[in-house]
């Protein structure tokens, strides 16, 4: 009998052992063992977006949650959002690049406020570019290939782009590509010394690459500075406070966010990247899990 019983306990801490080992850490088995649910985060595939959405996926996943992200383009973000398909995104740009679908499901959405400020959104030339606004592009618009190199047509930058086509009365067509395209021409241009235009914003990766440079926009055609807004479906902040709370003290900064978008664009893998984030910024992620 005493031999059972210690063979017994042996097997146990065998066993115990294991499960610490595949599950790497006592605090990472505690941390499964809470079961607080799923969250689940619509994003856009914008390389800033891409990093906020995996940051705050790995923050909700250290509180103890599941977390799914759903990647979609920017009018269905807000549309599932409305319907309460998933909880939250910090993928909203507001005031001007995303107005149009801000105003169409307002009604419907909670603002829960900005995640990022000092963004910008607009069309931006290699520094060796001589030209200073988009006014100039009608001069120079052979220089250009008669072209400005977009993303993909869904995107609020497209739209804007296509307005200030029409306000600078631009003799120019607007190219949709995808963010990973128009990166591709901008770099094969740069390495030819050759003239290019695109759409692009901060923060991207490109500006940490490249000498770029926004031309000026005396029309206003893109608007202010913008800002990274959370936003919820409605009932998250009743029915999970503490959902709700990480997301609304959910906020970086511009030099926070830029040296983990260029680790990712570099080929680091994004969840190894922001792994070492993490661990280089215990006190802000303290900060956005418990105030």
């Amino acid at each position: 009998m005493k031999e059972d019983r210690m063979k017994r306990v042996l097997v146990a801490g065998l066993v115990s052992l294991m499960a610490i080992s595949v599950c790497g850490s006592a605090e990472d088995v505690d941390s499964a063992s809470r079961g607080k649910g799923k969250v689940s985060i619509g994003y856009v595939l914008w390389d800033g977006e891409i990093a906020s959405t995996n940051l705050l996926k790995q923050v909700y996943e250290k509180a103890g949650y599941d977390v799914e992200m759903i990647a979609v383009d920017a009018g269905p973000l807000y549309q599932h959002l409305a319907r309460g398909d998933f909880d939250l995104t910090v993928s909203s740009w507001l005031p001007e690049t995303q107005k149009s679908y801000w105003e169409a499901y307002r009604e419907e959405i909670d603002y829960v406020g900005p995640n990022l400020e000092g963004c910008r959104v607009g069309l931006v030339v290699p520094a060796y570019v001589t030209i200073e606004s988009i006014e100039e592009l009608r001069e120079f618009k052979g220089e250009f290939g008669g072209k400005i190199v977009g993303i993909d047509p869904g995107a609020g930058i497209m739209r804007n782009t296509e307005d200030a086509i029409e306000m600078y009365d631009l003799d120019c067509g607007l190219e949709a590509s995808s963010s990973a395209g128009m990166a591709k021409a901008l770099e094969g241009a740069i390495e030819r010394e050759e003239w290019i235009v695109v759409t692009l914003w901060s923060p991207h990766w490109a500006f940490e690459r490249w000498d770029l440079k926004y031309l000026d926009d005396p029309l206003n055609a893109y608007g202010t500075d913008e800002e990274a807004t959370t936003l919820a479906r409605r009932g998250l902040e009743e029915e999970r406070p503490e959902v709700y709370e990480i997301a609304r003290r959910f906020y970086w900064t511009q030099d926070e966010i830029a040296p983990l978008m260029l680790e990712i664009e570099e080929g680091i893998p994004v969840e190894e990247a922001v792994r070492g984030w993490i661990s280089k910024n215990p006190k802000r992620v303290e900060e956005w899990m418990s105030g």
